[in-house]
């Protein structure tokens, strides 16, 4: 099981209305679980779902948006987010791509990304650029998650790797294959 989110993420947790059991039936209704696949207690899957329920659930303040937050899981298209005007300003930022080199080293050289991975990999980029918060922080989501936006992307980047090991009737792009093909859209 995955180690617990940092600290600046628990200490700013909202609210949570929702429960793994939630996530099954959109899982379900989206087609990213099939109908006849039982999840049993205490399995992997069960506990990501948990999991997703946990880092997600806060951050969605209705079912459509929690929705949207787990279709990220499922549907990375790096050609397709890089079209978009608000993921070309994220790019356009001085910094941008030396922050993206620096993640697709960091991802490429490593396992999984899991919370103490991601801390480890954000501290590195830190070290190796000038640039901190949003002008950091956003084009590491937006590569790997295919959007640009703020700390619940984050939460998404923590599922990716475990999920993408999942049997879900639809394959989820772990942050290696996301980070290749990011790379290979940008050029």
């Amino acid at each position: 099981m995955p180690s617990e989110p940092p600290a600046e993420i628990l200490a700013t947790k909202p609210p949570n209305a929702f429960t793994a059991s939630d996530v099954t039936v959109i899982f379900r209704a989206q087609g990213w679980l099939a109908a006849e696949y039982e999840v049993e207690t205490g399995s992997a899957l069960q506990l990501w779902l948990a999991r997703a329920a946990e880092l997600l659930g806060p951050h969605a303040h209705d079912r459509a948006a929690l929705v949207e937050l787990l279709a990220l899981i499922f549907h990375y298209d790096a050609s397709a987010c890089l079209q978009q005007a608000a993921n070309q300003d994220v790019l356009a930022r001085s910094g941008a791509r030396d922050v993206i080199r620096e993640l697709a080293n960091r991802i490429l050289d490593g396992g999984d990304v899991d919370s103490d991975r991601f801390k480890e990999i954000v501290e590195g980029i830190k070290a190796a650029v000038p640039y901190r918060s949003r002008e950091m922080l956003r084009p590491i989501r937006l590569a790997l998650t295919g959007r640009a936006g703020e700390g619940e992307l984050d939460r998404v980047i923590l599922l990716l790797d475990t999920a993408a090991k999942i049997h879900f009737a639809v394959a989820v792009k772990g942050t290696r294959q996301r980070m290749l093909e990011f790379c290979a859209a940008i050029d």
